[in-house]
């Protein structure tokens, strides 16, 4: 079987594409106030034949509502929409959208932002990586092959600042700590516990990523190329910032001394 629409490339660009479906996978793409942007995001995830889970954080642009329209277009099962109360987070988000996925026999669950940062083109090439053996496929912008257009030198050494930070105090080889666009094998959302994390916000990513490595998971970092949104504002704020160096300091004396969110395998 397979699926035949058309997909909305980063470029804007519109391309017919012909995909196997994989009711197997489930794509989970957390939205608030992303009103332009549900609509061709969700049309190019679907277009590559993946099932998809919005999860709307009680969006007041009416981005919820567009996405049940959307769904109410295809067949039962292959976009859903989880409502929640109101902006709890991305890490909550997330957590809600793996619980959700694991109920509704997802094999594989894929994490990406609805603004076309993260390319769903690329999407497969993450699953590729879960099928033949890894646990965690990581959508790096921080290894070879990888990289980021469109943003001023201050924002980039500032993330990539950010991940060495990270990596040093946590104690993982992972390049990306911060990327959003990733696949994990449903028996390591399981066993990482989601739904324990501390982060709420963009910290969410690094605390997952670490709790993959902490439990001797398979992680491959494939190279991608992360573009800034085309529409819409960023959500990215100071709080989050100062909540990802508060969470990562402390998670890091903790593990000199010996307290880890989970314990190596």
């Amino acid at each position: 079987m397979t699926a035949a629409e058309d997909v909305a490339t980063p470029s804007g660009v519109t391309v017919p594409v012909d995909r196997p479906l994989r009711d197997d996978v489930l794509v989970v793409v957390p939205t608030y106030n992303e009103l332009d942007n549900v609509e061709p995001i969700s049309r190019a995830v679907l277009s590559e034949g993946f099932r998809l889970l919005v999860v709307d954080d009680a969006s007041p642009d009416g981005t919820g509502t567009r996405a049940d329209a959307i769904a109410s277009e295809y067949p039962e099962g292959r976009m859903s929409v989880l409502h929640r109360a109101g902006k709890g987070g991305l890490g909550p988000a997330y957590a809600a959208g793996f619980a959700w996925g694991l109920e509704h026999d997802a094999s594989i669950l894929c994490e990406m932002d609805a603004d076309f940062s993260h390319d769903p083109l690329e999407l497969r090439r993450l699953i590729d990586a879960i099928d033949a053996g890894a646990d965690l496929a990581i959508g790096s912008r921080y290894v070879p092959g990888g990289g980021v257009t469109e943003w001023p030198w201050h924002r980039r050494a500032l993330s990539r600042g950010g991940n060495i930070y990270a990596r040093l105090m946590l104690g993982t080889p992972v390049a990306d700590m911060t990327a959003g666009f990733r696949a994990f094998r449903s028996d390591a959302i399981r066993r990482t516990r989601p739904h324990e994390c501390r982060a709420s916000g963009y910290a969410f990513q690094i605390e997952m990523a670490w709790r993959a490595h902490l439990a001797g998971l398979e992680i491959v970092e494939v190279p991608i190329t992360f573009r800034d949104r085309m529409r819409g504002d960023s959500k990215m704020d100071r709080s989050i910032a100062l909540e990802a160096i508060r969470l990562i300091t402390g998670w890091g004396f903790g593990r000199i001394r010996g307290r880890l969110p989970l314990r190596p395998e």
